[in-house]
């Protein structure tokens, strides 16, 4: 009997979101087509230079955005940022530093933090435990 492997693919949506780009801003043929797991790691190893642009100078998804600004995906909802940005918008509110940018970085702060007692003190249960 042989084994039959499909080839597996995803949306472009999926496929930006592993790529770490922003759909909108991808090629009219990425959006419109179907990516296979071959093509996503050839993107991946080998990046065009349209993604590699796109990585560099954006506009970026939010999570990317929230990445480079060192806050959550919350916090930049919370500071009015809804849409993507760019790296040049990006660079320029870390220059500017707005207050809600501030706060959002502390609590995330807080938050590491916190995740960082809290497995430490799950560690530390589990050695006593075992």
């Amino acid at each position: 009997m042989k084994s039959h492997q499909s080839t597996q693919t995803m949306k472009p949506a999926t496929a930006a979101k592993k790529l770490g780009v922003y759909l909108e801003a991808t090629p009219a043929e990425f959006r419109e087509g179907v990516v296979s797991r071959a093509e996503l790691n050839a993107l991946q190893t080998d990046p065009p230079e349209w993604l590699r642009e796109l990585r560099r100078t954006g506009p970026h998804p939010r999570p990317v955005v929230a990445a480079k600004l060192g806050v959550s995906i919350s916090g930049l909802a919370r500071g009015g940022v809804t849409e993507p940005l760019t790296t040049e918008q990006i660079e320029a509110l870390k220059e500017e530093r707005p207050e809600w940018l501030e706060r959002e970085r502390a609590t995330q702060a807080e938050v590491r933090k916190e995740a960082e007692r809290v497995k430490k003190k799950q560690t530390e249960d589990a050695e006593q435990a075992g």
